[in-house]
């Protein structure tokens, strides 16, 4: 089972390298990890150490936790939201720009998730005052109907 996890981060490093459209040879220089150890790495022939990992997710300009779960170092977490997803997978954002954003969508949803259990209920978000003048507006037109 071992075996298949070593295969499986390869072919995952593989697939994020050619997504971010570099080549083998790029990821080996902008991670400071040798071309041959880096395309062993891929086709499944070495496991990679952590230290390792976080030079090629650096590279990749990608979470190196995603590295660590896939290699098997870290337990998969919560499967993502799609705004999670997203955020992780913009490459056009900093490491620290994407966590900023994960951790204000968080707070977010565990505020939202603390009014519902308040209210007893599911929590909806709360509606703009723009909105709120359209509602009342259509009470309105209701009322006098």
């Amino acid at each position: 089972m071992a075996g298949s996890k070593v295969g499986s981060i390869g072919e995952y490093i593989r697939e994020q390298r050619q997504r971010a459209k570099i080549s083998l040879r790029q990821l080996a220089d902008v991670s400071g990890i040798s071309n041959p150890y880096l395309s062993q790495i891929e086709r499944g022939l070495r496991k990679p150490s952590a230290e390792i990992l976080q030079q090629i997710a650096k590279g990749l300009r990608i979470s190196a936790e995603a590295l660590y779960v896939q290699a098997g170092i870290l337990e998969d977490r919560e499967a993502d939201t799609d705004v999670q997803t997203a955020i992780r997978a913009d490459l056009n954002l900093t490491e620290r720009q994407k966590q900023v954003l994960l951790d204000i969508y968080e707070s977010f949803r565990r505020e939202n998730e603390a009014a519902a259990t308040a209210a007893g209920g599911r929590a909806r978000p709360k509606t703009s005052g723009a909105a709120k003048k359209t509602k009342q507006a259509k009470q309105a037109d209701q009322d006098e109907t």
